[in-house]
């Protein structure tokens, strides 16, 4: 499993409203309008967001930066200290139960000590103890963070912060609203102005009367400018009951080249809202969803669709929830806006201002690949000589078509298979691809879909399979399943999410860990073994961290983990079965590293299994061979009395590396006529002898 770096992008509207059900602000700035020039008050409130402080009577500190002109991307934190960094600068002063204050001066750009011409665009935050075991962050586990203002004339209304409002009649709503160098100030409510003044902030409470949208202003004057700030609120309905479609399944169902059905599986929901650029991101009656009879599914028929047109859009489910479509093909993230043009031709920009977080797109009538090679096979199973490669590694470009251009390197070297590292939509830009957010998404980060597809089947016409890493086993924040069902005062998926354990069920975990004994995981699963498959025609999968797709709890003992595990087989096997009915001749290899006995049954049933030679290789190339040492013979499956030659060996892989860099730093240096140790031509030497033995073992291996 690789260890992720994860970047993540959550503006200050979506940390307040969005993935809780509890309304408020994490974080409050005084003046609300901070600008880089001057100070700032922060005040935290650790009853709000992941809630990881609340209670607590230990000293609180904060690890903050900036974003800035500077960042490469919206999680890319300028000026921050070290991780655990307890200067008395970083301490929080309590001001009450569960608040506390922060003071940034004698000015933002001093403060964190910014360049001359930078300009600071964002305050960023993470709460924690003083011995970082407890951690306040956004009700999603997201960093938090607060916009920085250019000098001038603005106004916001601060409350309510939920943003649209979903209200009941005779309800009171509380306002206040915040300007900064204004001369007047009015809020106004419907069409009716109910407060005025020339101080910079209004407080008022209105009362809901009427059925319809109704929109809540607050308009800011000074001499020569007006500028306003808006929101709406709407009274609830009820929920209308139709069956469900005949044919149509979780996820965007298109029906026509002008419309599509959407299905969102929400069991224990009570009422959700579509909103995208058809709708102008408003709540509006047409897009209020359906509830089928037996309250799991919420649908939508969208019609009059352009056909081939792509749309952007969201679910508000229960007023308060933001989500994306788990099913989607493509998504659309703040950080789109650091893909280049080059990478990514023609990708929509996000619709900043009108929504948070992640949203999906829809099209009708899409282009079609051709393929040229229909009857592809790939080499067999104990022939395999596999490339793993990460992408953005691999190539400076990251992306998919300049990778078509290396494919003669690939057959140099001798390589039949390449394995790449998860492209399946991740969190942020940067990172090895564990931290999958959208299973059926492609990464934009690596290019458009046409070009995966056009990779793929140029390294077919050349004999060449593609296997795909794939992380089934957990997720983070960002997932709309973890989002969707969400227990923001413990940080931790909610009892009820259909997909995931509130507690991890083993000590390898990280994120949140799938259940892959519930009906609904096992039903997602499936389907997107048998999308890429079938979309993308991949030759076979990775699954990270197999092992872990067990409810068979060994929390805390993490040597009873690779115990034989009668259900963790039962569910392999059921998702081997389902690659299988797709396509027979498709790899399936786990990354298991379980008891002899267990990966005897997997493989015996057509599984294969990584094998981990890195130890013995490093030290068989640094000139230790003690107490067998560098003995390589669990790389071969006869060792290990597998009947089928279903064993991938490696020396090296994305969580082992530097052979190499061991061999000159840690090589052996007894024999004087024959030292290792800092030697760059003799660690060469060994490195190709060690290749010899690995390259000549019978049975497939991974590069």
């Amino acid at each position: 499993m690789g260890i992720m770096r994860i970047f993540k992008s959550i503006s200050l509207f979506m940390i307040l409203i969005v993935g809780s059900n509890v309304s408020g602000q994490i974080i409050t700035a005084d003046p609300a309008f901070p600008v880089q020039t001057g100070p700032v008050i922060i005040t935290y409130d650790a009853t709000m967001g992941n809630q990881g402080l609340m209670g607590f009577t230990g000293d609180v500190y904060v690890h903050t930066g900036v974003i800035t002109s500077e960042s490469t991307h919206s999680g890319d934190w300028k000026h921050a200290p070290v991780w655990g960094d307890n200067a008395p600068k970083y301490k929080l002063e309590r001001i009450g139960d569960d608040l506390y204050q922060l003071e940034i001066s004698p000015s933002i750009e001093e403060y964190y000590g910014t360049n001359p011409g930078e300009v600071v665009e964002e305050l960023a935050f993470v709460f924690r103890s003083a011995d970082t075991s407890k951690e306040g962050k956004t009700a999603s586990g997201g960093d938090i963070f607060y916009t920085v203002y250019p000098e001038g004339l603005h106004v916001t209304i601060v409350k309510p912060a939920q943003r649209p409002l979903i209200v009941e009649l005779g309800d009171t709503i509380f306002v206040e609203a915040q300007a900064q160098e204004s001369d007047s100030l009015i809020l106004v409510h419907g069409n009716e102005v109910v407060s005025r003044t020339t101080e910079q902030s209004i407080i008022d409470t209105l009362v809901v009367e009427e059925e319809e949208k109704t929109w809540i202003k607050a308009i800011a004057k000074d001499a020569t400018d007006t500028v306003s700030d808006s929101t709406y609120y709407i009274v609830k309905t009820d929920v209308p009951v139709v069956d469900l479609p005949a044919g149509v399944e979780d996820g965007i169902n298109y029906l026509t080249d002008t419309s599509a059905c959407l299905v969102l599986y929400a069991p224990g929901k009570e009422f959700v809202h579509v909103l995208g650029d058809f709708n102008d991101w408003e709540i509006s009656d047409p897009y209020y969803m359906n509830i089928t009879p037996d309250g799991k599914r919420f649908w939508l028929i969208l019609d009059s669709l352009e056909a081939g047109k792509e749309y952007i859009f969201q679910y508000l489910v229960d007023g308060s929830i933001l989500i994306g479509d788990p099913y989607a093909e493509k998504v659309s993230d703040p950080q789109d806006k650091y893909i280049g043009e080059t990478t990514y031709p023609g990708l929509l920009p996000y619709p900043d201002g009108k929504t948070n977080g992640i949203a999906s797109y829809l099209q009708t009538a899409q282009p079609e690949y051709q393929w040229n090679t229909a009857d592809f096979t790939p080499p067999p199973v104990d022939k395999l000589v596999i490339y793993e490669l990460l992408i953005r590694d691999f190539l400076h470009a990251h992306d998919y078509r300049t990778l078509t251009d290396t494919i003669q390197y690939f057959k140099r070297l001798g390589v039949n298979a390449v394995e790449l590292m998860p492209v399946n939509e991740f969190e942020g830009n940067i990172s090895w691809g564990y931290n999958t957010s959208h299973y059926f998404a492609l990464d934009k980060y690596y290019g458009p879909k046409e070009d995966l597809q056009r990779f793929i089947d140029t390294c077919h016409s050349h004999g060449i399979a593609v296997i795909l890493d794939i992380v089934l086993n957990h997720s983070f924040g960002q997932s709309p399943m973890v989002r969707l069902y969400w227990d923001g005062a413990n940080n931790r998926p909610a009892a009820d999410n259909p997909w995931f354990n509130q507690v991890p069920k083993h000590d390898f975990n990280v994120g949140y860990d799938m259940n892959h004994e519930s009906e609904a995981t096992k039903y997602l699963s499936s389907r997107v073994l048998k999308f890429w498959l079938e979309e993308y025609r991949v030759d076979g999968y990775r699954f990270d961290l197999s092992k872990g797709l067990t409810q068979n709890n060994t929390l805390g003992n993490s040597a009873a983990m690779a115990n034989y595990d009668a259900g963790r087989i039962a569910i392999l096997k059921a998702y081997a079965d389902t690659i299988w009915k797709v396509n027979p001749e498709a790899c399936v290899i786990l990354e298991h590293f379980a008891d002899n006995d267990e990966e005897q049954v997997l493989t015996d049933y057509g599984m294969m299994v990584w094998g981990n030679s890195n130890y013995n290789y490093r030290m068989a190339g640094k000139g230790w061979h003690s107490s067998g040492k560098s003995d390589f013979s669990w790389g071969s499956y006869q060792t290990r009395n597998f009947t089928k030659p279903h064993l991938v060996t490696y020396m090296e892989s994305h969580d082992e590396q530097r052979q190499m860099y061991d061999i000159v730093n840690w090589g052996n240096n007894t024999n004087p006529n024959y030292n290792v140790l800092g030697n760059l031509e003799i660690a060469l030497v060994r490195g190709e002898l060690c290749a010899s033995f690995f390259l000549t073992m019978p049975g497939s291996k991974m590069l």
